[in-house]
């Protein structure tokens, strides 16, 4: 009989050492050689692969194409936009020889393809018929992180970045927000996590950017992640880099442009808003394996040609795998829950008989017996309450973990997103950062009207600027 899977740390006991236990023994990636470098395996690879096949077809939907970028930036290029380098500076890292030959010009590896992209538009953008350019590369990027950890943080990871450039502010400020709803759409109906979208604070905004809009998820320890980024940059980047075009009345302005973002961060979302101690608790639609098919005895020909059968009526819809290994079947089913696939089949000789299978949710381990020759059927309407429940279950969490308070003088060591009148000051920022840990998340769409207007800022009392979401994050 083979060795049950390994327990991993339950994560009540130490929820920093559970998601490393799900990381490594949910084989998703390995420590590299390289300091704060991580390999992604087969598996999470595979997880990030079904990302980007959804992602990728959203984009093309509403008409962005893909391209490809050079990995180095010359030294000369990224100081073009002073705002954008100050904020990079501390993270990059420069290439500094050929070979044995010392470069004439440091190169860049880049943290982020802002400024390849303007360089390239201003030589391909002249006239209001060229407009809008919608590009997005899917890429990894080098960030010189001090310290690192699996997903979350690490200096060189993979990621989609798209680069618009617009012949109007209005037409430019909506395509930042459509591509933020698109990320939305996509972390609610692919992923199953509840979001909040809003608009960064002054102190948060991404360098060069006049405005920044975020996507923040909570995770089960009630920390926020940023999940995906949206940004107008206004004509700054194009007075920059001289990304002018003649417009329709023939006279030449700068173009719009915006920047938006998503990388394999997204995978520890998920980890930290699904799994559980027993392993990985992945979305059906991003799983690399959504049914494995189980036979109770795989020396009976009769069971493993039956579980064959289910296997073809499956896998015509679905990524499924057939395990006739010689692990014992309680290994098994502790492997693939560890792995975090979806639905489990098992079959075994009083099945046989029934001409039936048991499907085994890994979201909530509900077993249902479903006949043989209406499977196919049957497992779809399981993935949709699937779907549906692993969703409304994140989504219960968050509203528990959702308070908006007046004055911080009641907000001790709540764990979880906290709204509250802000002045948006820097000492005030510091007060939360420094006393409850806490940074500001974003400015929430929809509760920051006129009828705000008198509101008093909860750290100093002060006349407020809006409602702003703190959490303590990741």
């Amino acid at each position: 009989m083979g060795k049950f899977v390994e327990n991993i740390t339950p994560m009540s006991e130490d929820f920093a050492k559970w998601y490393t236990d799900i990381v490594i023994r949910a084989e998703l990636l390995d420590y590299s050689s390289v300091r704060g470098c991580f390999i992604l395996r087969p598996y999470g690879f595979a997880i990030w692969e079904n990302i980007q096949k959804i992602l990728d077809k959203k984009f093309k939907s509403v008409g962005i194409e893909n391209v490809s970028m050079p990995i180095f930036i010359p030294e000369s290029l990224l100081q073009k936009e002073k705002d954008h380098i100050k904020g990079f500076a501390p993270e990059v890292a420069w290439v500094t020889h050929g070979g044995s030959e010392e470069l004439t010009e440091r190169l860049c590896v880049r943290p982020t393809s802002e400024v390849l992209f303007c360089s390239h538009f201003h030589n391909i953008v002249h006239s209001w018929r060229d407009l809008p350019k919608l590009y997005n590369q899917w890429c990894s990027v080098v960030r010189w992180e001090k310290t690192s950890r699996p997903f979350l943080r690490s200096v060189e990871f993979h990621w989609q970045e798209g680069h618009t450039v617009h012949s109007s502010p209005d037409e430019a400020r909506s395509f930042t927000l459509k591509m933020l709803d698109l990320y939305a759409n996509f972390l609610k109906e692919n992923l199953l996590i509840p979001v909040i979208l809003g608009k960064k604070v002054e102190s948060e905004k991404f360098a060069g950017a006049e405005e920044t809009y975020t996507i923040e998820c909570m995770m089960k320890d009630g920390k926020a992640l940023q999940s995906a980024t949206s940004h107008y940059f206004g004509d700054g980047f194009s007075k920059a880099f001289d990304i002018k075009f003649t417009n329709r009345d023939n006279k030449t302005e700068y173009a719009y442009y915006t920047s938006w973002g998503l990388s394999t961060r997204i995978i520890s979302s998920i980890i930290m808003t699904h799994s559980d101690d027993d392993g990985l608790v992945l979305p059906p639609d991003i799983a690399p394996i959504q049914i494995v098919v189980i036979p109770i005895n795989v020396n009976n020909e009769e069971i493993v040609e039956t579980s064959n059968r289910i296997l073809k009526l499956l896998s015509e819809k679905y990524r499924t795998k057939l395990d006739v290994s010689d692990q014992s079947a309680g290994w098994k089913f502790s492997y693939y829950e560890m792995k975090g696939v979806p639905i489990r089949i098992e079959i075994g000789p009083r099945d046989l008989q029934n001409n039936s299978c048991v499907v085994c949710r890994r979201d909530n381990r509900r077993k249902q017996s479903f006949k043989i020759d209406d499977i196919l059927n049957s497992v779809g309407k399981v993935f949709l309450e699937m779907k549906e429940d692993m969703y409304n279950s994140s989504l219960n969490f968050i509203k528990s973990n959702m308070f908006e308070m007046s004055s911080i003088d009641r907000l001790g060591d709540i764990s979880g997103f906290v709204k509250i009148p802000f002045c948006e000051s820097e000492k005030c920022e510091d007060v939360m950062k420094n006393r409850f840990c806490m940074s500001p998340r974003c400015i929430p769409f929809g509760d920051n009207g006129n009828e705000e207007a008198n509101m008093k800022c909860a750290v100093c009392g002060n006349k407020a600027k809006n409602m702003v979401y703190f959490a303590k994050a990741y």
